[in-house]
This record gives C-alpha cells, structure tokens and sequence, in this order.
C-alpha cells in the first residue's frame, strides 16, 4: 500500500474516533443528578411517552473502553505514512516468517525427492500428489489443470514435446524457462506465398487442401520452412520447433490459424521457474509433468512391441 493510503486510511480512523468521542460527549452532556426527573423526548404514542434518560454508566465507559482500543491500536500497527508501529509488524514480515516456517517443515521433503530419478519419482504415487499441487499452483493457469494446454499453451499431456520430452529436456524448461520465436513472413510471401505453405502445412497432418496450393505451397515450404521444421514437417527439438505433421497445434491448426502464425509470427515465452520454485521442487514438477505423458509413452513403447511382434 502506498503512503498516501496509509495517511488516508489512518486520518479517516482517528477522524471516527473523534467525531465518537465529541458524539457521547454532547450526548452525555447532563448529569443524570443534573437532570429533572422523568424529563421527556417530548415524543408520545398511545399513551407511551418517551423519556430522556441518560445512557447507563457502564454502558458509556464501555464506548470510552473501545476508543482506547482504537488509539491503543493505531500506535501499536502501521497507520500513517511510514510509521511502523510500535510493534514494529508489518503483513510482509508475517508472511516472510510464515513462509520460513513452512519451508524449514517441507524442505527434507524436497530434499529427498531431489535425490530421486525423475522417471522413478514418477511413479512414487505420494511426491505425485504433491507434484500435483504444486501444478496446479503453478502451472495450471496456463497449461490447465490436466496439462492439456490452452491456445498459446502446448499440451504436455501427450508425448509430442516442442523442446523434448526426456527428463532432462523437462527440467531445464521449468528450471531455465524457454523463448520461442516464429518470424514473421508475410512480408517475404506476400499474402499468395501465405496462402500456398499454409494449405501445404495443413496438409501435413492428413487435412485435404487445394491441390493447386499444396504443390505450390511445398515448394516454398522448402525454401523457407525447413531449417527449422524439418523436411517432412516434424519440427526440430533442438530449436523449439514444433511438429507441423500431427494435431497438436500450440496457437490453433485451422487454416486461419496457420495463415496468422505464418503471416504474423509467433512468440511464446516460458518463464523460468528456478527462482521462484528452487531447484528441489522444481525436480519433483518436472516428475510429475513426465508423469502426465506416461500413458501414451507406454501406448506407444506397447506398439512398437506389438509390431516387433507381428514383424518375426
């Protein structure tokens, strides 16, 4: 909260303190002795006549009770400015304190999950929970809450990853974060040249597009794509490249979608997590993060077992 608050804030409450003060004053301004017996309002209803009794007098020191508690208060806890209080408490060293408390209580926690292989970690059903949560309170907002992604956010769900999909891969790009950076060319193609390799593209993962276009399309596509997508569309790991020849489209895969990635570029960003989470939990995130794409890591290690199979 900014000092102007803080004075704001502070002169309202001594303000209301006040006006409390000046309030019981002018209303106890007569001695009960100094007062006529059964002085009236002057307020009657059928025969009911309203008295002008004075508050009782436990009742008033009880107002005055609670005005000392609101001074008492406004000394000891930060109220104008700058002031501290005499107590010297702030909500930010509460909190400050509270997180050393926790973090003195889970670090062994962490600690012995670090000393485990993420592939192994993977399987431990109780640092799983755990790595959940802290998903969830990290990651979720963006990825979802079952890693599937969101527009602009890829799937980590699934076994398809744009920087790699081994442990390794996984905790550096929680840990160090990544950039990834689609140039812009529709200044190169005009929007013809955007037309052509978006149908090409599209076409890649099985869609039907304009012949006309995708035999155009896959020659430009070649000139200016393929450094980083790769000749047949599967995208290189090394640069962040995603796979252009499945359904696991990051910005979209509609034809639209592809003609704006194209045109206009795409710049995604993953903010490194080092800092904020440290390197313990980061290790047991990247395990459960491994731990979402296990299903179809062993589909597919079962098929390939099964047409080894079917092969002698």
């Amino acid at each position: 909260m900014s000092s102007f608050w803080n004075w704001y804030i502070g002169i309202i409450a001594v303000a209301n303190i006040l006006a409390c003060v000046w309030l019981i004053r002018w209303t106890a301004k007569k001695r009960p002795d100094e007062k006529p017996a059964h002085e009236t309002t002057g307020h009657e209803w059928d025969g009911l006549t309203e008295l002008n009794n004075p508050m009782p007098r436990w009742w008033l020191w009880l107002f005055y009770a609670t005005i000392v508690f609101g001074l008492v208060y406004l000394a000891l806890y930060p109220s104008f400015g700058s002031y501290a209080g005499l107590l010297g408490w702030s909500q930010y060293s509460q909190w400050e304190q509270e997180v050393a408390e926790t973090e003195e209580r889970v670090a062994p926690l962490f600690e012995e999950y670090a000393g485990i292989p993420i592939p192994e970690l993977a399987e431990h059903s109780d640092a799983m929970q755990t790595g959940r949560r802290l998903f969830e309170n990290n990651c979720a907002v963006c990825h979802g809450v079952d890693g599937g992604g969101r527009v602009g956010f890829p799937n980590i769900a699934n076994d398809d990853w744009q920087w790699g999909g081994e442990p390794e891969q996984i905790l550096t790009s929680i840990l160090e974060g990544r950039r990834g950076n689609m140039p812009a060319l529709g200044g190169a193609l005009g929007e013809d040249g955007v037309e052509k390799v978006a149908a090409y593209t599209f076409s890649l993962s099985g869609r039907d597009a304009p012949e006309e276009l995708v035999s155009a399309g896959k020659e430009l596509f070649e000139q200016r794509c393929v450094a980083c997508h790769a000749a047949d569309g599967t995208g290189r790991t090394a640069l962040g490249a995603p796979s252009l020849a499945n359904d696991n489209w990051i910005y979209g895969g509609s034809l639209e979608a592809i003609k704006t990635s194209i045109r206009d570029g795409r710049q995604g960003f993953m903010p490194p997590q080092k800092d904020l989470l440290g390197e313990d939990r980061v290790h047991l995130l990247a395990a459960y993060v491994y731990s979402l794409s296990m299903d179809e890591r062993n589909g597919a290690a079962e098929d390939v077992a099964d047409g080894g199979e079917g092969d002698e």
